[in-house]
């Protein structure tokens, strides 16, 4: 190989690598890199840093592919992040998906995980419900009832599926994209949440999740449940290694 050819095959894996930014992160980047630029020049050290700071939010707003697995009944995470509760709970009244007690899967997102949300399932939304509220540890569990938050409503097939939205401690700016009728395929981007939240998927009852508390979760590609596979409630068996 020569000079030349190895060379356009190191661009090409670098510009492979390089993940683009949300387009809802561009003010956010250029924010920083002015001021990156108007501080290093009064001060040379911190030139570095806003440098450094200006990468994070390009990091921050990352939106990378995914690749969506496709079935009928599969429900897919909507967030990066971690699995920080798995039950039954009574769903947000704004969603309109009765009184008794869903399956639920809370999914916590840290500031160093991608914000760009998903559609869990494809159909069409029904219901979008946004409310005001709290800006609380978005980890605890009281954060489902007092924080801000954003639900939509999918109908899959007949089935409703809710995702909401949920606002963090850091966290102020709840961002949607979608409207009620629109239709959404299965980990389309329907969402973006600033700066650490939450996301809370709502199944029907008698759902089996496929996940465990703990468990690391990929936005558009983990799968969360099967709806067409209902059956009694039985303990997920996970070991941690």
């Amino acid at each position: 190989m020569d000079a030349e050819s190895r060379t356009m095959s190191i661009v090409d894996s670098v510009t492979k690598s390089l993940v683009p930014v949300h387009r809802e992160g561009w003010p956010f980047v250029a924010i920083a890199l002015v001021a990156t630029l108007v501080v290093g020049w009064f001060v040379d050290p911190l030139f570095w840093i806003g440098l450094f700071f200006t990468g994070w939010v390009c990091y921050f707003f990352r939106d990378p592919q995914r690749v969506t697995p496709v079935g009928d009944g599969l429900v897919i995470s909507p967030a990066d992040g971690v699995v920080s509760h798995v039950g039954p709970v009574r769903p947000p009244e704004e969603l309109e998906l009765g009184a008794e007690p869903l399956v639920r899967v809370s999914i916590f997102m840290n500031v160093f995980n991608c914000h760009v949300n998903r559609a869990p399932v494809g159909g069409k939304i029904v219901r979008v419900a946004y409310r005001a509220g709290k800006f609380l540890n978005a980890e605890l569990d009281k954060a489902s009832d007092d924080n801000e938050r954003n639900g939509l409503v999918i109908d899959h097939n007949g089935t409703n599926i809710g995702v909401v939205q949920i606002a963090g401690l850091v966290a102020r700016r709840i961002v949607c994209f979608v409207k009620e009728g629109e239709n959404l395929s299965a980990g389309e981007r329907f969402g973006l949440i600033r700066f650490g939240s939450r996301l809370d998927v709502y199944f029907p009852a008698g759902t089996v999740p496929k996940v465990a508390l703990g468990q690391t979760m990929i936005a558009g590609e983990t799968v969360l449940a099967d709806l067409n596979q209902l059956q009694a409630p039985a303990p997920t068996l996970t070991r941690v290694s």
